[in-house]
């Protein structure tokens, strides 16, 4: 099957976002390890689940490069959810504007080339 060109892309924007998530791991793994945590039990749950966003991360872009459905999509909902962070960055009493645009652009890009992705798949079902 033949990927289009915004599918490839994408699946580089989902690739470098799950590199960005493992360095958000081994952040969390440091800071468990220089005890700058209240709570070993929670440190712990926090590292699985956010190993397990960094895998499922990987496994959209393997699919999105593969042209497989479920990798747009997966890969369109973590967009947003990347999104959510960002303006939770941007609001509220330690608000960092910098820091939410720094999350939010790669969102951004990573959104409108996932949908351009699912535009391109659809033209490949139908034949146009």
């Amino acid at each position: 099957m033949q990927i289009s060109g915004a599918e490839r892309l994408a699946a580089a924007v989902l690739v470098i976002e799950a590199a960005g998530v493992m360095v958000l791991v081994a952040w969390q793994f440091l800071a468990l390890g220089s005890g700058d945590s209240d709570s070993i039990a929670s440190s712990i749950a926090l590292i699985v689940l956010t190993l397990v966003g960094a895998a499922m991360t990987a496994a959209f872009a393997w699919a999105c490069a593969r042209g497989v459905s479920w990798g747009r999509s997966g890969g369109i909902v973590t967009q947003l959810l990347i999104l959510a962070v960002a303006l939770g960055a941007v609001t509220g009493r330690f608000a960092h504007p910098l820091t939410a645009l720094a999350v939010a652009l790669p969102a951004l890009v990573g959104l409108v080339l996932l949908i351009a992705a699912v535009r391109a798949a659809a033209r490949r079902v139908s034949g146009r």
